[in-house]
């Protein structure tokens, strides 16, 4: 071992990874976890010592470098790459240098032989550049919170894995590793998906209702009991319930159920709606009524928001929605991470202090072929929509096969009658994601399908009034502030190199980049950063000035 070079990478290490330095600077460098042999090039090379004594060469002995380099080469356009093996580094040091390298992640296991290899030769290339990180001995759920914190398609690029086999083998930790990084790339392309389709909308949204959402709000008592109802067609069957259960119940309707509840003579205490889409205004043409509360994400249609003073903004995951939470109005933080409206019901519930919280219309399947309940803005859409050739059922029949990934199941239903239903991947998405939330959320869920239970106690209840904080100035003040500092910005390497406020504020753009990708797929980072600082400035301005 080489003192020098062991501190001089430890010290490199110390001023982007002070816990892992420290750890390094404790290990122990005697085990003989490696030997160290000389390459035809004269490069020093880590050969992993094996229980028979003979050792293993993780890297070519003729030429290491142009190893590395030709693995690298490999690559296309993908901006994150992640090395499983640190070994020499020679294909992660090719890595950083090509232009479209973005971010390098080495995951290694085994402190001690990470510090013999920062004794043998400089890592300083790799440690002293800010696109470089390495992940030692961490966990499966280290590695996938990780990667879902620091991957970012939008201004990366796509994601290539390399095992760097020789030092892998078939070690557990390496596979357990490997199974975290496919979970969260499945995870990030889910994300990403949704942002490429609805970057522009909900950046557009966010904005225009400043200006209402700047006026004061509502604040709502704390609730012991709530119902959620959903537009599932069991929905139809539960009305006279819904109607006998109402007393001391706080009833949140979804959007969707909204029109059904009303025509079946129910007014809500509070509806929620989380689609920034436009067509989310078809759910709110019978007026909604006075005392009833409308719920909306900061990202919601500004001409629902418009539709009743009676309004309550949140703010759900969007990077823009947390971003206003900071900067100028303190708005309740909604978890909507399940992607649907139900599932945001229930946090809304949870998050008044509900203990008991029971589901109706939540099927999160089409029982007997149905989509909807009656009443449903689907009814009247393709009632409107129907002609000759184009009759009520097959409107209704092309809406439920229009995804490929619909199954039939036959069984049983909870009373033991036999019966069918077809489902999706996204309602099986959603109904798995709202039976975890429901499970941890230490309720009584009663009434949703596969989990009614009795939750554990939810401790002491010391809940306040529900309602935002004061806003910091004027909601046009604040968009004046947010152009100009849009305006400075000079690029994504903002997000790895900038300031904490440079990578805020990037941060709320990678949506919008998303969307404008998913129309420029061949569009250079460079490029994609002025369209959507272009975008975004003219919006503002848009709004600015009207």
């Amino acid at each position: 071992m080489d003192k020098q070079i062991f501190e001089r990478n430890v010290l490199a290490l110390s001023k982007t990874d002070p816990r892992l330095c420290a750890r390094l600077s404790a290990a122990v460098t005697t085990e003989g976890i490696y030997r160290f042999i000389n390459s035809r090039t004269g490069d020093l090379i880590p050969a992993l010592t094996e229980r028979g004594g003979a050792a293993r060469p993780l890297h070519s002995i003729v030429d290491p470098r142009r190893e590395g380099a030709r693995l690298v080469g490999t690559l296309t356009e993908e901006g994150y790459i992640v090395f499983l093996g640190l070994g020499g580094a020679f294909a992660p040091e090719a890595a950083l240098k090509r232009a479209e390298t973005q971010k390098v992640l080495v995951i290694e296991y085994g402190c001690n032989g990470v510090a013999e290899l920062f004794g043998s030769r400089d890592y300083l290339e790799l440690l002293q550049d800010p696109r470089f990180r390495l992940l030692l001995d961490p966990s499966g759920d280290e590695v996938e919170t990780c990667l879902l914190n620091t991957y970012t398609p939008a201004a990366d690029g796509g994601i290539r894995v390399f095992p760097l086999y020789t030092r892998t083998g078939p070690e557990e930790r390496f596979n357990r590793a490997g199974e975290a990084i496919k979970r969260a790339i499945d995870a990030v392309s889910r994300d990403y998906s949704v942002q490429a389709f609805f970057g522009k909308r909900w950046f557009s949204n966010i904005i225009r209702n400043l200006s209402l959402a700047e006026a004061p709000a509502p604040a709502i008592p704390p609730i012991r009991q709530a119902a959620v109802c959903a537009a599932g067609p069991s929905l139809d069957a539960q009305f006279p319930r819904i109607k006998k259960d109402r007393d001391n119940t706080f009833l949140i309707a979804c959007d969707t159920s909204l029109p059904a509840l009303l025509s079946a003579g129910i007014e809500p205490d509070g509806v929620i709606s989380i689609d920034c889409q436009q067509i989310s205004y078809r759910h709110f043409f019978k007026t909604i009524p006075p005392g009833t509360k409308l719920f909306l994400d900061l990202s919601s249609p500004p001409t629902v928001a418009a539709g009743t003073e009676n309004r309550f903004f949140f703010s759900g995951g969007h990077p823009l929605g947390l971003f206003i939470c900071r900067e100028w109005r303190p708005f309740p933080v909604l978890d909507s991470s399940g992607a649907n409206v139900t599932y945001a019901a229930l946090s809304l519930a949870l998050l008044l202090g509900a203990e008991t919280v029971t589901f109706y219309g939540a099927d999160f399947s089409y029982p007997g072929g149905k989509t909807y309940a009656r009443g449903t803005y689907i009814y009247p859409y393709f009632e409107n929509l129907q002609s000759r050739y184009r009759p009520l059922e097959a409107l209704h029949s092309a809406f439920l096969y229009r995804d490929s990934s619909l199954q039939k199941h036959e069984g049983q239903n909870h009373k033991g009658a036999e019966n069918w239903y077809y489902d999706t991947r996204a309602l099986r998405f959603y109904r798995e994601t709202i039976h975890r939330r429901a499970a941890s959320s230490g309720v009584r869920v009663e009434n949703l399908a596969g989990l009614s239970r009795r939750g554990a106690p939810r401790g002491s209840r010391k809940l306040s009034l529900l309602a935002p904080g004061p806003a910091r100035r004027s909601a046009a003040d604040f968009l004046v502030s947010l152009r100009e500092s849009i305006g400075e910005l000079s690029g994504f390497d903002g997000l790895s190199q900038g300031t904490e406020g440079e990578r805020e504020l990037l941060t709320t753009l990678l949506p919008l980049a998303a969307a404008i990708r998913r129309s420029s797929a061949d569009i250079s980072r460079g490029e994609l950063f002025k369209a959507v600082k272009a975008f975004s400035l003219q919006e503002l301005s848009r709004i600015i000035h009207s």
